[in-house]
């Protein structure tokens, strides 16, 4: 093949002494190649001789010098250089001189360099290539950093011999020394790798150090399984000083229509002496015929403080659940199945809905004899409580009762049209009449199967103002009044899925704010607001919002601290601001005549190309429906802050202003060049309960740029003379 490789060469040197180059045809990408160079000639021994800009292009491989001579009788090319080798797109090898086969797969380079990816760069003396598929390199160094003259490279791998397997992706290290600025800190008799191009491959991990109060300092040292093309392990022994002893395992596979992952441990330690602690998750997701998806989540931990001691993502109900949806442009559709376990103190399992199944069918129409839009939603819904009491107890003081079990069937029909009237004034019809039948078990005041026939209709006005003022800003005022009929009616069904009541500009105009289906909003009412916004060519836009409700009766329908309790809701309040650079601020509340305030919410977002910070204050009144025995308000913030182009500082804290104390803190620093990304974490959890303790947290990873696919580059770092 090389041979008729350099016939082609030969017969369009005899043609042309300054250009030759044999053009690959259809069919024959295989065996012809071309050669460019300024100067082409064949001396008295019969030597190719190419001078001047050399290149030759063969079999996907590109080869750039200043000098080629080719030898028939030996079949070799000598060449000058600089050179270039480019094989493939992910290798490239660079050296003074070569003696290489004529179809560049075999043969020795002096004073060489091997760059992989265009990240890993790996320099010896000489490299030698064999086969096409070996680069072998003596007394070889290893390194993604950039290299100033005269100093060392922030990381390097010294070692006698190296060889990369371009066919297998993998670099193989041989007596080789992991060195930092220089500094030997590790050896190895023999190290496997794999290269820049290699998204999966068996081996260790990097390691991560973690330090907490409660388990001592630890090392986790992860290693990856590959399973064939779709399936991987990845165990993780975490060993740590106060007697820890963790065995992590994650499970992940990959299917023609979805994947799947487990995530578990198995720990022994000091807080729990004698136990075996434990948790496991699952979560999957697969397409299905007609456009369903199917997905699942599920979670088991084997106490309370698991999650918290060892930094997993927490939550104090574990919700496990599979669910069968598909979502079109006017259709939803939804079949759930889910089991819930609490570990929150004070909770009784046995009391709670720990099985609930759920259906939804939801459908939006146009047009019609009525006209504008109109919609059909069907429901079915089912909770299990595995106590047989139909009554509440004294140790589970919730005015539920402790065994009660709830089927229920529901149909809603909605529709709106809008008008337009004269003088810009837009007018909307509403209505709205939905049924439930329940069955009702395990309950003394709410048994049997009791069923719900109810309705509602609005009529709605809006008149939007329009200015346009200097400079082109522009000014909307829009003033809305909405009178709604609903029947009085008065309810005697449990209210399980609407005790939580938001009330905010999103539902000021609904015709029911229950969140749910158990809860439906009576009596007749007037829904009242003002929104003005303010958009200035400058970049920055002003956006408010105030309202209430006026009812015509006080049926009692709601709590205090949602707002909407009495005749006369609290007034509702809303701003938002957005500035140039990044900057914007909300705020939302609820306040009575008497100006005290019943929720507030504040946030701000502050964002540019160096910082970023987000924070929060809540307040929300005390309310025992809401299961809330005090006022809560906390301030809340997580900013970072880029100190110059490879370090960047974070930083986060949650503190409860009402208890004068910090719920949690934290500060961590990110370091991150070309070459390595080193990440470090500190952070205090100071809240405490029977099952947890404050506790603080101490955590260390280093990713080496290079090897492998993960952690991609930062910026080089420049070089001071």
């Amino acid at each position: 093949m090389a041979r008729r490789f350099l016939r082609s060469v030969l017969l369009a040197a005899a043609t042309s002494a300054t250009l030759l180059f044999a053009a690959v045809q259809p069919g024959q990408s295989q065996d012809l190649a071309a050669l460019v160079a300024n100067s082409v000639r064949i001396d008295a021994g019969g030597q190719l001789i190419a001078e001047g800009g050399v290149e030759v292009f063969y079999q996907g491989r590109t080869l750039r010098a200043t000098r080629i001579v080719y030898d028939r009788p030996s079949d070799r090319l000598t060449i000058t250089g600089p050179i270039v080798l480019i094989d493939g797109q992910d290798a490239i090898l660079v050296a003074s001189q070569a003696d290489l086969a004529a179809d560049l797969t075999e043969g020795v380079l002096a004073s060489a360099r091997l760059v992989l990816n265009r990240e890993l760069q790996l320099a010896a003396t000489q490299i030698q290539r064999v086969g096409g598929r070996y680069t072998q390199l003596d007394n070889a160094v290893a390194s993604s950093c950039k290299i100033c003259e005269g100093g060392a490279p922030l990381w390097e791998i010294r070692a006698q011999r190296v060889v990369h397997d371009q066919q297998e992706r993998q670099i193989y290290f041989d007596q080789a020394q992991f060195r930092i600025s220089g500094v030997p800190v590790l050896y190895f008799p023999r190290l496997r790798m794999p290269d820049p191009t290699l998204a999966r491959s068996s081996g260790f991990l990097m390691p991560s150090v973690r330090t907490t109060s409660g388990l001592g300092t630890g090392v986790k040292l992860p290693y990856f399984q590959t399973l064939g093309p779709y399936r991987d392990l990845t165990v993780t022994p975490y060993l740590s000083t106060k007697s820890g002893r963790t065995l992590d395992l994650r499970y992940r596979q990959a299917f023609a229509t979805g994947q799947i992952e487990l995530n578990g441990a198995l720990s022994r330690d000091e807080l729990r002496p004698g136990e075996t602690r434990h948790y496991l998750t699952a979560t999957g997701a697969f397409d299905l015929p007609r456009d369903f998806k199917l997905t699942f989540d599920g979670i088991i931990v084997s106490d309370p403080a698991y999650l918290l001691d060892y930094g997993l993502p927490v939550a104090d109900r574990l919700d496990s659940r599979i669910e069968v949806s598909r979502t079109r442009r006017n259709e939803h559709v939804s079949g759930r199945l889910i089991g819930i376990r609490s570990i929150r103190a004070g909770e009784i399992n046995s009391t709670l809905p720990t099985v609930i199944t759920d259906f939804t069918y939801h459908r939006r129409f146009s047009g019609g004899v009525l006209g504008g839009e109109a919609g059909l939603r069907f429901q079915t819904h089912g909770h299990y409580r595995s106590s047989t009491n139909p009554l509440d107890t004294p140790s589970d003081p919730d005015v539920i009762a402790d065994g009660r079990d709830v089927s229920r069937v529901s149909l809603r029909l909605d529709w709106r049209r809008n008008f337009e009237l004269p003088m810009g004034i837009m007018a909307s019809t509403l209505a709205e009449i939905s049924g439930d039948a329940y069955k009702i078990g395990q309950d003394l005041n709410f048994g049997g199967t009791p069923s719900r026939l109810h309705g509602g209709a609005a009529v709605e006005f809006r008149w939007p103002w329009v200015k346009a003022g200097a400079g082109g800003v522009g000014h909307v005022i829009e003033p809305v009044v909405q009178f709604v009929w609903a029947p009085k009616g008065t309810e005697a069904f449990p209210n399980e899925d609407s005790i939580l009541v938001e009330f905010d500009e999103g539902n000021l105009f609904s015709l029911n704010r229950y969140p749910g289906s158990d809860a439906i909003e009576r009596g007749g009412r007037v829904n009242l607001g003002l929104a003005y916004t303010r958009v200035d060519p400058a970049g920055w836009t002003l956006s408010t919002a105030v309202g209430r409700v006026l009812r015509t009766d006080d049926l009692g329908q709601f709590s205090v601290a949602s707002g909407l309790d009495g005749r006369q809701s609290d007034w509702l309040a809303a701003a938002h601001l957005s500035l140039p650079r990044g900057f914007g601020i909300s705020q939302r509340l609820l306040m009575d005549d008497d100006f005290r305030l019943t929720k507030s919410e504040t946030r701000v977002n502050l964002s540019g190309e160096r910082y970023g910070l987000t924070g929060s204050y809540v307040f929300l009144t005390a309310d025992a429906a809401e299961d809330r025995p005090s006022d809560v308000a906390e301030l809340a913030f997580d900013g970072s802050y880029k100190v110059n182009e490879v370090w960047t500082a974070r930083a986060q804290a949650r503190y409860d202003l009402e208890a004068d104390r910090a719920n949690r803190a934290g500060i961590g620093f990110q370091f991150r060049n070309e070459c390595v990304s080193v990440d470090l974490s500190l952070s205090r959890r100071f809240t405490s309960s029977t099952s947890v303790k404050p506790t603080t947290d101490f955590g260390l990873s280093v990713d080496l740029v290079g090897f492998g696919s993960g952690t991609s580059a930062g910026p080089s770092r420049s070089c001071r003379r």
